[in-house]
């Protein structure tokens, strides 16, 4: 899965800039992974230059499938100490011949729906199967008029996550303090506090600071990445390339 991993992760920044451009000034929380596999599920039924677009130097072609199905498989694999789930389902008006790939390798449920007489309806039907594929956490995903008489397909992606710290952060220890927005700016907020060993690591070349928060039996981590100038612009844009995190890696895991 390694060209896969290198294509998202060329992915992952090109849409945090596209993304920091035009909500600037604001927090910015997504998910590339989601976003990335429903965007290889339109690939599937993507034909001349729209396909040529979507192709990626990172990934062939006859490949990217096969390793989507590999790490959608990972993601959803059964007893494990956390829960992570990630799920794919199509609305359509019409079967539409690329569905039964879809559901082999995306595990995307095709679902025959009547957007012309019941386009309401099925807008309701998709919030409430994300609300339940997202444990009550995402309500009401599709506002009212989002979907219409006119609507051929809706691919919806929900992802889940629910996991124990390996080191808690105990109730009582939440309080009060201010948080920066910027050099001359802070807000009061609830913060968790513990104090504890943690991995660190400094990047010199970045000037960033990383902490790794495990969850229980280290099977996934939580990476917290704090620049020494919050307001450096290009540095906050190169926090999340790949290269970073796998120098990180490297500090860490092999000194």
């Amino acid at each position: 899965m390694d060209s896969l991993s290198a294509s998202n992760g060329s992915f992952t920044l090109d849409l945090f800039k596209k993304l920091n451009e035009s909500f600037k000034g604001k927090n910015i929380f997504f998910s590339p992974w989601s976003i990335s596999s429903a965007l290889a599920m339109t690939y599937v039924g993507a034909k001349g230059n729209t396909a040529t677009q979507m192709e990626s130097e990172d990934c062939k072609a006859e490949d990217i499938h096969s390793e989507f199905q590999a790490l959608i498989s990972l993601i959803n694999k059964p007893q494990t100490s956390y829960l992570l789930k990630t799920a794919n389902r199509l609305y359509e008006e019409q079967t539409f011949q690329f569905h039964k790939f879809v559901k082999n390798y995306y595990h995307a449920e095709p679902q025959a729906v009547n957007f012309k007489k019941a386009a309401e309806q099925v807008r309701k039907e998709i919030n409430s199967w994300v609300e339940s594929q997202t444990e009550g956490k995402i309500q009401n995903l599709l506002p009212r008029g989002s979907v219409d008489p006119n609507t051929a397909l809706v691919l919806v992606n929900a992802i889940y996550f629910k996991g124990k710290w390996e080191k808690r952060f105990l109730n009582e220890n939440t309080s009060e303090n201010l948080f920066r927005l910027s050099k001359t700016k802070t807000k009061p907020v609830q913060m968790m506090f513990l104090k504890d060993t943690f991995p660190i690591c400094y990047l010199e070349t970045m000037k960033v600071k990383i902490a790794e928060l495990p969850y229980v039996n280290n099977d996934l981590s939580m990476l917290i990445l704090l620049p020494d100038d919050i307001e450096d612009k290009s540095t906050v844009k190169c926090l999340i390339i790949k290269s970073l995190l796998r120098t990180y890696c490297r500090s860490v895991y092999k000194g």
